[in-house]
């Protein structure tokens, strides 16, 4: 095998040296990943895709390469492409695709030569940078030398991903060398039992101050209770699942959950990819050969196939059969001891420390469980999220965002070809849950249907409610106070100067909720009511202490990606006296009702009837309350008929408008107190915005 250099720390006590290590490591991956792409016999191979879902591997050959540039030339720390076509053809458009969004036909890839006289000029350019790039101790990730080990991480992904995909070729365009041997040997399956787990607390996500290169996602915190549970002690083999193969686990709809046969409907699957059934013989396919189906080896397989089986098991079992959580795939990593860069000995079939290939299930042991880490990925049950405190770097910020959108599963552990940060207890990876890795898994067994996957945390990208969600809880923007925090101010001002009762307040079109917060210690009780379920979602998440994400245009299609919390956000906020509602301001519910103040926030120009919103609120306010009305008077037909604006038209020949028409409504009920003006900015994107000067009324009932 190829021998493996540790992932370099990011600290050290000489930058000469650390110049060396970096040198080395970029120089050892990039040698392992063209030893890998040496296999190939005739470049005709290039072309081929024998995953319909992926790129031919030509587009893998030379996007390594491409993300240098395309990274170096993003950080400004170059100024020249050396080849523009190419970087832009071989740059994005890897792993996201389901079975039936990718179409290759348009590509004009380029040759395989080319690519190759690429691939040498950019490692002389990157060979180049290292030795001559500032650097210091420890390297931070707003430097050019992280950039450089983002690429070689990037790299070694792909040495994975793309040995997956030359795994799926025909034989005959492979050609095996020394240096990628596979394990030759298997003999009877070991029987699987169950181990059981003490139940624990643990605290997820990697520290800023670690010493070792991190993924965006891989950064942050999370707090997780584990409940006792039992662990399968090896890896499903492929004897284990081939009592699911043959009880027709593929032909049982029982077993599958609507995703999973979805895809079995389409691909037509019997038994897992990398076997094959020839006169009643199984077969195994590895990276350059075929052999009679090892079967104690780890099975491999998609998550959807793991699902499956353990539902297949479940109707034998006493307990919740399924695959672990992320957090339990922890509790059993705390059987290995430290990292890659910290082994006297590699702890399992990982690394490429051993084979170009699994080997039996029984070979590694890691305490009371074997392969906990190498051999094949382990499928979880969690689906990708960040962890409080995510944040994406600037220079790849859809590395991690992509994928937390509840459709990819965490795979954990590593392969035999797992090598850099693959390798480290904080990484996490995930895929499509119908895309094939490496990867296999174990079962877990509780008494409970408890911990449950983590509900993902998606980042809302509709432009309207992130506009909403960056007007009250963005920072200051061209030079005006944030809209919410100018909202919340007047209205405490005003009941400052009332001197009034304070016990409840209506806030009538509280959209995302900011004002209700801020406002939160004034009042015992606050409804923070809106028409549009979207926006209220945000305020009760917030109030539940969870965090929100949400995209800002920033030109075109870049976005900056965005997280906020409460605490964060609201110095001092008690979240316990708001209720949130979704509810019609024109027919609100006997429950609303009796308060001190209300607060009618947007909420007129933004209903079908405001004349009737209006009159059903002020219903609602006790003898000598206050009424505070916000507005920018800007009625528009597609949402108010224009008989029921309440200002901005003619009457009786005359212009009635803004303050004078609620001047007309009110007069009879309420003496005018104030008016104010406050300004709204709506980022349209980062140099476009709309700005509103907006009229803040105050109303004291008669």
């Amino acid at each position: 095998m190829i021998n493996q250099l540790n992932t370099p720390t990011l600290d050290g006590n000489s930058t000469a040296e650390k110049r060396e290590e970096l040198t080395a490591y970029f120089k050892n991956t990039w040698s392992t990943y063209e030893s890998l792409f040496s296999l190939i016999n005739n470049d005709d191979a290039y072309f081929l895709r024998p995953e319909s879902l992926r790129h031919p591997l030509v587009f893998y050959f030379g996007h390594t390469a491409t993300f240098y540039v395309n990274k170096l030339m993003l950080g400004k720390y170059i100024n020249q492409r050396i080849n523009s076509r190419l970087e832009a053809i071989c740059a994005v458009g890897v792993d996201e695709m389901s079975w039936d969004d990718l179409n290759s036909e348009h590509y004009d890839w380029p040759s395989v030569d080319e690519v190759r006289s690429y691939r040498e000029q950019v490692y002389n350019l990157v060979l180049n940078l290292i030795g001559t790039m500032e650097l210091s101790l420890p390297i931070k990730q707003d430097s050019l030398a992280w950039i450089i080990l983002m690429g070689c991480e990037h790299e070694r992904i792909h040495l994975e991903t793309s040995s997956v995909i030359m795994r799926m070729l025909p034989l005959k365009w492979l050609t095996n060398t020394e240096q990628w041997q596979p394990c030759l040997h298997s003999s009877a399956a070991p029987e699987n039992e169950l181990i059981q787990v003490k139940s624990q607390t643990l605290s997820l996500g990697k520290k800023a101050q670690d010493n070792t290169f991190g993924w965006d996602n891989e950064y942050g915190h999370q707090s997780v209770d584990v409940d006792d549970f039992s662990a399968a002690k090896f890896l499903v083999s492929n004897h284990e699942y081939m009592g699911f193969v043959e009880a027709g686990g593929y032909q049982s709809k029982q077993f599958w959950c609507q995703e999973g046969l979805a895809w079995l409907e389409f691909t037509q699957a019997k038994m897992p990819r990398f076997w094959s059934c020839r006169a009643g013989q199984y077969y195994q396919r590895n990276l350059t050969s075929e052999m009679p189906l090892p079967l104690d080896w780890p099975v491999e397989v998609n998550c959807l196939e793991a699902q499956a089986f353990c539902q297949w098991r479940q109707e034998s079992t006493t307990g919740f059969t399924r695959l672990p959580t992320e957090a339990q795939w922890y509790c059993l990593r705390e059987h290995v001891a430290g990292d890659q860069h910290q082994w006297q000995e590699v702890p399992g079939n990982i690394n490429l420390a051993y084979y170009a290939s699994s080997c039996p299930v029984n070979q590694h042991q890691n305490g009371d469980f074997f392969d906990v880490i190498g051999n094949t990925w382990q499928w979880t049950e969690s689906a990708i999220d960040g962890f409080a405190g995510f944040n994406v770097h600037p220079l790849y910020d859809d590395f991690s965002t992509p994928t937390f959108d509840g459709k990819h599963n965490l795979i954990k552990g590593g392969s035999w070809i797992s090598t850099g940060n693959e390798t480290l207890a904080s990484s996490r990876y995930a895929f499509r849950r119908h895309f094939y890795q490496h990867a296999g898994f174990r079962y877990v067994v509780s008494k409970l249907p408890n911990n449950s996957p983590v509900m993902v945390n998606k980042y809302e990208t509709s432009k309207d409610i992130c506009q909403q969600l960056e007007c009250y809880f963005g920072a200051n923007t061209l030079g005006y106070q944030n809209y919410g925090q100018q909202i919340a101010q007047q209205v405490a001002s005003v009941i400052a100067a009332e001197n009034g009762t304070t016990e409840r307040l209506l806030n009538l079109g509280c959209s995302v909720g900011r004002v209700a917060f801020e406002l939160s210690q004034h009042f015992q009780h606050i409804d923070a009511v809106d028409f549009s379920a979207r926006t209220i979602q945000y305020g009760v998440q917030l109030q539940t202490g969870a965090s929100v994400r949400y995209t800002n245009t920033i030109e075109g299609d870049i976005c900056q990606y965005n997280e906020i919390t409460l605490a964060d956000k609201v110095n001092k906020v008690n979240a316990k006296r708001i209720l949130f509602s979704q509810a019609d301001g024109c027919n609100l519910k006997d429950n609303f009702d009796h308060y001190d103040v209300i607060l009618i926030q947007h909420a007129l120009e933004q209903s079908y009837d405001p004349r009737r919103l209006l009159a059903n609120a002020v219903s609602r306010l006790n003898p000598s309350g206050i009424l505070i009305i916000l507005s920018d008077y800007n009625y528009k037909l597609q949402t108010t008929e224009k008989s029921k604006w309440l200002s901005g038209m003619k009457v009786n020949g005359e212009n009635l408008s803004g303050i004078d028409g609620l001047t007309h409504q009110l007069n009879a009920d309420f003496e005018a107190v104030s008016i104010k003006e406050l300004t709204r900015v709506v980022t349209d994107s980062a140099r476009n915005f709309n700005l509103s000067h907006c009229q803040l009324s105050v109303w004291r009932a008669k």
